[in-house]
Parts: C-alpha cells; sequence; structure tokens
C-alpha cells in the first residue's frame, strides 16, 4: 500500500520539478490579457460556478514580424502535476504581426461539477493546428463544484491509503516488527509522510485556504516525507526474538525418582 503511494508521489514531484518554466510569452509568441465576465484574472482568485456560463475575453498581443494563426482556447486547471479539468474550444482567427486582436467566447462548464472544487491553479491558452501553445494566461479558480467530483474523491482516496499506510506503519512499531537498521526503519515511514502532504495540500485546496501551486505543494509534501521519515529514523530497536536453536532443559526427573 505504501509503495503505491511513494511511486505516485515521485512521479508527481518529478513533473513540479522538471516541468515547464512559468507562463511567458516566448519568442515570436501572443501576449494575453485576459477577463472572465469583465474581470481581469491576473493576480486574482476568480469564482467558477459550474451552473452558470462563463464569457471568456482573450486580448492577444502580437509583437512579432510573422502573423500567427490560433486554432482554439483551452481552460484548464492543475494540481500536484495532474490535470483535472480541461475545455478545448475550436475558434479559429488570425493575429497579424504587431497587432492586438479581442475575441470573447461563451463557455458552459457545467461538467466542471463532477471534475473539480476548491482553488485551482488554472490558465487560458492560445494553441495552433498543432496544440501548440502560442500564448497563456494563469490565475486561480475558486471551482465551485461537488465535493464528490474527480478531485475531491482523490482526495478522500489519498486520505485512506495515507491512514492504511500510518496504521501499517505503527502496527509493525507496536509488534516489535520493523527492521533493525535505522534506515530501513525510515523507509517503512516514509509512504505515510508522503501520503500526509498529499492529503494536506488538497484539503487546503478544497477548504479554500490555499491554492494547490509548486511553491506550496513541494515543500509541504516534502517536509512532511522527512518528519516521517525522521519518526521511523529515531524509533526504538525492535527488541530481540528468541533464537531458534534455544533449548529449555528441565531436570532428570527419573533420577530424582530413584534417588
Amino acid at each position: 500500500m505504501g509503495r503505491f503511494i511513494a511511486a505516485g508521489v515521485a512521479l508527481g514531484l518529478s513533473a513540479l520539478l522538471l516541468g515547464a518554466p512559468p507562463a511567458a510569452a516566448a519568442d515570436g509568441g501572443l501576449e494575453l490579457a485576459v477577463t472572465l465576465d469583465d474581470r481581469p484574472i491576473t493576480n486574482t482568485t476568480v469564482t467558477v460556478d459550474p451552473a452558470k456560463q462563463i464569457e471568456l475575453t482573450v486580448t492577444a498581443t502580437n509583437s512579432g514580424g510573422t502573423a500567427l494563426k490560433v486554432r482554439s482556447v483551452r481552460v484548464s486547471g492543475v494540481a500536484l502535476a495532474l490535470t483535472f479539468f480541461a475545455y478545448d474550444t475550436t475558434a479559429p482567427f488570425e493575429v497579424p504581426a504587431h497587432s492586438r486582436i479581442t475575441r470573447t467566447f461563451v463557455l458552459d462548464m457545467a461538467d466542471l461539477d463532477g471534475q473539480a472544487i476548491g482553488l485551482l491553479p488554472t490558465s487560458v491558452e492560445l494553441l495552433d493546428a498543432q496544440r501548440g501553445t502560442l500564448g497563456e494566461a494563469t490565475t486561480v479558480a475558486d471551482i465551485r463544484g461537488s465535493f464528490w467530483s474527480v478531485y475531491g474523491a482523490f482526495g478522500l482516496a489519498m486520505l485512506v491509503l495515507t491512514v492504511l499506510a500510518w496504521l501499517t506503519a505503527l502496527l509493525a512499531l507496536a509488534r516489535h516488527r520493523l527492521p533493525p537498521n535505522r534506515w530501513r526503519r525510515g523507509l517503512r515511514f516514509l509512504p505515510a509522510g508522503f501520503g500526509t502532504g498529499l492529503v494536506a495540500v488538497v484539503s487546503l485546496s478544497v477548504l479554500r485556504l490555499v491554492p494547490p501551486e509548486p511553491a506550496v505543494e513541494i515543500p509541504v509534501v516534502l517536509g512532511a516525507a522527512v518528519i516521517a521519515f525522521l519518526l521511523g529514523y529515531l524509533t526504538p530497536h525492535p527488541a530481540p526474538g528468541p533464537a531458534d536453536d534455544e533449548t529449555v532443559r528441565f531436570p532428570d526427573a527419573t533420577k530424582e525418582f530413584n534417588r
């Protein structure tokens, strides 16, 4: 059980650490200014209610010397290096060189109710015909979805696995079945620490306290893992059991009777 948690977190952290850098207009790309229901999304938290349609206005500025052709706009939300929702809308248009174009899209995001809940880092991208990103703007969305959405169910599943990982490690400690080597004892507790960090990140997001951005995810998950490892490392040495060849000798009752 613990190995599955450790493997999943390792993949997630690798994606976070080795992923693409923060959004910025590439050479020859587009600079985006995005509003949601006439409210700018930059440096703010926007509320998204799946029961309502949203009006997305994108202003694309092409400062390069070549016209760029946009095929579609994508709105997606990511947490723990996993994409929990993504909406693509095909809307071809061209942004001439050294010019600015504004387009408005009406998005029906009713399915979002079953996909996410709470605070999620969200991006708006303009894509070309090869699905490459021409420009991107990021924000934090407050998704008013269901607790039983994919994201909520993911957090609940991680909570169950984490509790099982802690119970397994603590039961082994109580039965003196941990490995004699301190490092191996620490590794025995490590998956429970990873799971605790993941549950903390998802819980803060669902409770709308802190969005699961890399600057938060990585310290919380790694910090919880280190603490759990140290707890395992510092656990007392398991008591040695009786040797397999140990023999209990009793007095010879026959000799005592003959006397």
